[in-house]
């Protein structure tokens, strides 16, 4: 790779780049994250690589960053037809090749939803209905070639923005109003602009790629599939503060996240985009990457700081802001993954192009990660003030069964339940807000009748209770008395004081914690009470959990009319618990049961049901 000396060079250079892409070819793009990985994408692109043998100069393989739709793993996309080949094994590959060389389509391999076959990917549900401006790259990109980023128009952003004064970049940010994609959703114009006006010879940036929340993996995408856009906007942030140095902090579990943005800062080094005097200009800038050893308060910025710095990661008071005082003591911005790769699309297309996308206040597109009870799970990345019914019926699919959803677990377990009848909520700051939960990084969890949502919430609750710092007492013991209250109702040990008794600490748990771990802790708890108190209720004074979760409180019981008397449920129960003649009903003894559930699996007739 040639070092770049000017902004000029590189305007040569990336023609030259751009020039050597050869569109006559078709080229097959293997979504290959971890996601893909998980599923076999390397065993399929291995098996592709040997069936192309012979027609190189036809058709070329790409392995790339995840393609968003995950239920669909191992998929390709099919450039420049854009076909869309679903769930492939290795023995597809011969298939597809001579597909490709006829001009044919393999029907068995293409989606299929409610009767409809779907080839390309502008036609699909999934795809039809998002506005991927970030994520919509990474089929085009192989994420350790940095020419493939510049081909698509990488580093024009930059290239444009050091034809700027740092205060008009800065503006630009404000008028687009994009909030910061980490949390609480804070102007991330305003955070430069602070930043910016303090007097200081060394500033810091850092990219919070700590991503902790359960089922989350916006960040990791972006990461492992266009690592130099989210370099890019880094380098764009630095100069607009007046930056010097930078580092990406990233959870050690995301291997491939950090092995990918590993090459990739080598790259960009000995393009000239990171280092002394970049592109001819006065500026330096270099990123370094810290990895962080996974614990979930190291995502609030300040506890990010003191990791970094080599100390526990407990959070600090604040103010100072770290954007006053935060690395080493220097002034530091510090923004997630996401609000880092927007900045290069705004930089290029502009504040007003941007601003036009979402809601009055909450601007642009935002990736959620869909998961749960839902068809098609994935990485969907939507305008701001999108329902969340069209997220979870249009792109999801809806549900995979014939189990009706009933409620999604929004910002991960600092966020809160919203019921299936408040699905037409639009998907902004605010709107989340109202309803009591929060956009948070961006964790979508659609929930269907087989969940409790008593023990849903204790589930969030003891994954907070284990990851607080126990730096303040609120929180610390606040969070473990609610997981002990919650415990006593999944296990039948409740009274009626127990729904208000949580419902007390949660409010003093928000009102008194120092971060934004503990001031959100009890966000789950309190929506599910304050939309699923039937269930609290149920569990408190009638002993029952709806959905056949709780353990203490599930009664097995064998309808009389329909067992057979075959025997298998007596045979295969561990405990004696059953007793009855052959060819006669059977019956459960109650005080033997363990609840263990391996009768109704292995019943033939349906007849042993949950008495709910």
């Amino acid at each position: 790779m040639t070092k770049l000396l000017s902004i000029n060079e590189f305007d040569k250079i990336s023609k030259k780049i751009t020039e050597r892409q050869d569109f006559n070819k078709h080229i097959i793009s293997i979504s290959s994250g971890t996601c893909g990985h998980a599923s076999g994408s390397i065993k399929v692109a291995e098996a592709l690589k040997q069936a192309v043998k012979g027609y190189e100069d036809k058709i070329s393989i790409k392995l790339t960053g995840c393609h968003g739709y995950c239920a669909a793993e191992p998929n390709i996309i099919i450039f420049p037809q854009k076909v869309f080949y679903k769930n492939l094994k290795p023995e597809d590959a011969p298939n597809i090749i001579q597909s490709i060389l006829k001009g044919e389509i393999i029907e068995n391999l293409v989606i299929k939803e409610n009767g409809i076959n779907y080839t390309h990917i502008d036609e699909i549900p999934f795809y039809k209905y998002q506005k991927n401006i970030l994520i919509g790259d990474n089929p085009l990109i192989d994420p350790k070639n940095i020419e493939d980023y510049i081909a698509i128009g990488g580093y024009k952003a930059f290239s444009k923005a050091l034809c700027m004064r740092p205060n008009e970049i800065i503006e630009e940010i404000k008028k687009s109003g994009l909030r910061g994609r980490g949390g609480a959703g804070f102007s991330t114009g305003i955070k430069w602009e602070v930043a910016s006006k303090q007097k200081s010879d060394t500033k810091y940036i850092i990219c919070n790629a700590d991503e902790g929340d359960p089922g989350a993996y916006m960040d990791r995408n972006l990461l492992e599939g266009n690592p130099q856009l989210i370099i890019e906007g880094m380098i764009i942030g630095a100069y607009a503060i007046g930056a010097n140095k930078g580092w990406i902090y990233v959870r050690d579990e995301y291997p491939l996240a950090v092995k990918n943005i590993t090459i990739n800062i080598k790259q960009a080094r000995e393009m000239g985009f990171l280092g002394k005097n970049i592109l001819g200009s006065s500026f330096d800038f270099d990123i370094q990457i810290t990895r962080g050893a996974g614990a979930f308060v190291c995502g609030e910025e300040t506890a990010l700081i003191q990791s970094i710095e080599g100390k526990i990661g407990d959070p600090r008071q604040r103010p100072p802001y770290p954007a006053q005082m935060g690395l080493f003591g220097k002034p530091t911005n510090i923004n997630n993954v996401e609000t880092w790769a927007n900045i290069p699309k705004i930089i290029d297309k502009g504040a007003d192009w941007y601003a036009n996308i979402g809601t009055k206040t909450s601007k642009g597109t935002k990736i959620f990660s869909l998961v749960g009870k839902v068809k098609n799970t994935g990485l969907v990345e939507v305008p701001m003030g999108i329902t969340i019914k069209d997220i979870v019926y249009n792109i999801g699919g809806g549900s995979p069964t014939d189990r009706k959803i009933k409620a999604i677990q929004t910002g991960g377990p600092s966020g809160g339940c919203i019921p299936e009848d408040l699905f037409n909520l639009p998907i902004d700051y605010e709107s989340l807000k109202q309803a009591g939960s929060i956009m948070g990084s961006g964790g979508m969890i659609v929930l269907d009748e087989d969940t409790c949502m008593v023990d849903f919430a204790r589930y969030f609750t003891n994954f907070l209770q284990n990851e607080s710092c126990g730096k303040c007492s609120s929180c610390r013991e606040g969070i473990q008395r609610m997981f002990e209250i919650l415990t006593d109702i999944t296990e039948g040990k409740a009274n009626d004081t127990s729904i208000e008794l949580l419902e007390e600490l949660g409010s003093v748990i928000k009102d008194t914690s120092l971060c934004a771990l503990g001031q959100t802790a009890p966000n789950s708890v309190l929506t599910s009470i304050r939309y699923f108190r039937n269930e609290y209720i149920a569990h408190i004074k009638d002993k029952k959990c709806f959905a056949g979760v709780c353990r203490a409180l599930i009664r097995y019981k064998i309808d009389k009319e329909i067992c057979t008397g075959c025997g298998v449920c007596k045979i295969n129960c561990p405990e004696g618990a059953i007793v009855g003649e052959l060819k006669q009903p059977h019956l459960i003894l109650q005080d033997k049961c363990i609840k263990c559930g391996i009768c109704h699996d292995n019943c033939n007739f349906n007849a042993i049901n949950l008495d709910v």
